[in-house]
């Protein structure tokens, strides 16, 4: 015999709602491109890193922890992931999913990766805005000087948690780009 519905669950604790998944993701997708919007236009009151800023970071940083590093080569951060290699950084992937990048072997977190290869600079964000708070957590707490949210990632939460731990910021703006910028 089934069980009876339940009151306490959506759907009434059968099969997941998919108009609620639906709702869910179209929620977070307006948050995230308000905050965007709200960034772009100087609306959000976090201070970020400006271009000297940038250019300064960049010049004397030298070990580059990058969240959400791919060993596929469709991926943007597998592109930049080169490219940073390739301009004399050291880069080093953080990702559960992966074992290595470029032959660089990946670290599933970034406390994992500090212990095994010691602090880091800057640590490269490519994930979804809803999950930097996080990262931004695990980069005060590893002592870096930057989080960077690559371009399209802006979180004004995990701006103001990198903040208050002391690091600098940088939002909405792509590491190869802007070392591309300085010639490097």
């Amino acid at each position: 015999m089934a069980d009876p519905p339940r009151d306490d669950l959506p759907n009434g604790g059968g099969a997941p709602d998919a108009a609620a998944d639906s709702r869910a993701r179209r929620e977070r997708e307006a948050k995230r491109v308000q905050e965007l919007i709200d960034f772009g236009e100087g609306r959000l009151d976090v201070p970020v890193l400006d271009a000297a800023g940038i250019a300064d970071i960049l010049r004397s940083s030298h070990r580059i922890a990058m969240i959400g590093a791919s060993s596929n080569p469709a991926r943007p951060s597998n592109d930049v992931f080169g490219y940073l290699r390739h301009a004399g950084y050291e880069v080093v992937p953080v990702s559960p999913t992966e074992t290595e990048v470029d032959g660089v072997t990946a670290y599933p977190t970034l406390a994992d990766a500090v212990a095994a290869t010691g602090p880091f600079d800057i640590v490269d964000v490519f994930r979804r805005a809803e999950f930097c708070p996080d990262h931004a957590r695990e980069a005060v707490a590893a002592g870096a000087s930057c989080l960077w949210l690559q371009l399209g990632i802006v979180s004004a939460e995990a701006a103001r948690i990198a903040l208050d731990g002391g690091l600098s910021v940088v939002m909405d703006r792509c590491t190869k780009i802007e070392v591309a910028r300085l010639g490097r």
